[in-house]
């Protein structure tokens, strides 16, 4: 029965304390990530990507200010998970244009070569 009373109020002093505040660099990671990511075209090709990433480190600054350091460090990190998506975003999307632009440039070479040779292209 002792044993199970310690271990009680072992959880319930546990739960009590208080985390420890996160330096001041802790937001330089998630600032920047926006950086980054704004400097990817995450505002042009991932526009959601990037307002999810402004608002959760503004949240988490809010965070910071009422002391709920976890909470705070969780949404820097989903801050930075949210840059990081919009730089991928804006690299898939600008593989893509180029992509196109190929695609166009052969078609438009294939319709010269065709024109100009006829049938013996083929």
């Amino acid at each position: 029965m002792k044993p199970i009373f310690v271990a009680i109020l072992f959880l319930a002093l546990s739960a009590c304390t208080t985390s420890v505040r996160p330096g001041p660099d802790a937001f330089e990671s998630a600032e920047a990530g926006i950086v980054a990511a704004q400097k990817a075209g995450g505002d042009e090709f991932a526009p959601v990507e990037m307002r999810f990433a402004r608002e959760k480190l503004a949240s988490a600054q809010k965070g910071m200010d009422k002391e709920k350091y976890e909470v705070a460090m969780y949404l820097v990190e989903q801050s930075e998970i949210n840059s990081e998506l919009a730089i991928e975003k804006a690299r898939a999307a600008k593989s893509r244009r180029r992509v196109a632009e190929l695609r166009k440039s052969n078609d438009e070479l294939e319709n010269r070569l065709q024109e100009t040779f006829g049938d013996e292209f083929e």
